[in-house]
């Protein structure tokens, strides 16, 4: 991915987080020189110390998963919010563009063989996105007849995907003045779009406060 100097996003924690709040992800593998994408939730975990990697799972009849095992790299897509910038919004000339977060993941995937691992991967997904308040209708696998769930893994193939290189780009009007930047803020979070809003938050949580001796 194209990343500007002033774009560029390496802390782990932020991007981590962008990670965790826009898990709906496209991933794409190589197919003989052809791209193949599928959309999919993955789930971050931390597969040892200081390293990472993505979890999730495909319908078997899905057969991006075999590419998987010839040992290519793949790329997860992890769009956060994004907004147009209109020029209308500055106080010289200049040209529309467009704001954005985005984090790109790569690392070679595996098939997740063992019962038992592909249970635990599954359990983990449904808990993430279940949330961890227990609840009486909290929705769990465990509470599913086990043959029923027999069946229902047979029909999926999980894999893990481990990480071994992060891209992420950050464009959010750091090239922009005090005045320009405050502008842009303003009027994204007039916006409808819950996206455009997103952006403006973004935006005011990265941009460095002024030091109080300029």
């Amino acid at each position: 991915m194209y990343v500007p100097k002033l774009f560029d996003e390496n802390d782990w924690r932020e991007i981590k987080r962008v990670i965790d709040q826009n898990s709906f992800a496209t991933i794409v593998s190589c197919s003989a020189g052809s791209p193949v994408a599928t959309h999919l939730p993955l789930r971050l975990v931390e597969s040892s110390a200081d390293k990472w990697a993505l979890q999730g799972h495909m319908a078997r009849a899905n057969q991006h998963w075999r590419l998987f095992e010839q040992g290519e790299r793949s790329l997860a897509i992890f769009a956060g919010p994004d907004a147009y910038v209109s020029p209308r919004w500055y106080d010289h000339v200049n040209v529309p563009t467009w704001n954005y977060v985005a984090v790109h993941v790569y690392g070679k995937a595996k098939i997740v063989q063992d019962a038992g691992e592909l249970h635990t991967l599954m359990k983990g997904l449904v808990d993430q996105y279940e949330g961890h308040v227990e609840t009486p209708d909290r929705y769990m696998i465990e509470k599913l007849p086990p043959d029923y769930l027999e069946s229902q893994l047979k029909g999926i193939v999980g894999f893990e995907i481990s990480v071994d290189e992060v891209q992420a780009s950050f464009k959010l009007s750091q090239n922009r003045d005090e005045r320009n930047h405050a502008n842009v803020v303003s009027e994204l979070s007039k916006s409808e779009d819950q996206s455009a809003r997103g952006v403006a938050q973004e935006m005011l949580c990265r941009r460095p406060r002024p030091s109080v001796h300029e």
